[in-house]
């Protein structure tokens, strides 16, 4: 089952292919780490997503990994679109509290800007 019911929108022409975990796709976890890495084909764009409850057991099976379109996770995770021409290499947490949805450097603690 996935997360969201509505009908998916495509978001960015031609983003590629992302790799996300089951759970994030299933709405059993929501997004907490996003990285970057080069595409293993030309259509693949690279990023990669895993849930805030996904366990190093859990990602290391690929069985709990599915390709999607980049959009498809920007239709769970609107936040994701500010960052998609971040380059190879990002690596980035995710955060959602009062202060609203943001991503920081997954290295350095720093807040990126979004807009």
């Amino acid at each position: 089952m996935k997360l969201f019911n509505k009908k998916e929108v495509p978001l960015i022409q031609n983003a590629g292919g992302a790799i996300i975990t089951k759970s994030i796709y299933e709405g059993k976890s929501k997004l907490k780490w996003l990285f970057r890495e080069e595409g293993a084909n030309p259509a693949d764009c690279g990023w990669r997503a895993i849930g805030d409850t996904d366990t190093q057991e859990y990602i290391d099976n690929p069985n709990n990994l599915i390709i999607v379109d980049f959009n498809t996770l920007a239709n769970i995770e609107p936040a994701v679109l500010a960052v998609y021409d971040m380059p190879i290499g990002a690596d980035l947490t995710f955060h959602f509290d009062e202060s609203g949805r943001y991503f920081t450097d997954s290295n350095t603690g720093s807040r990126i800007k979004m807009y």
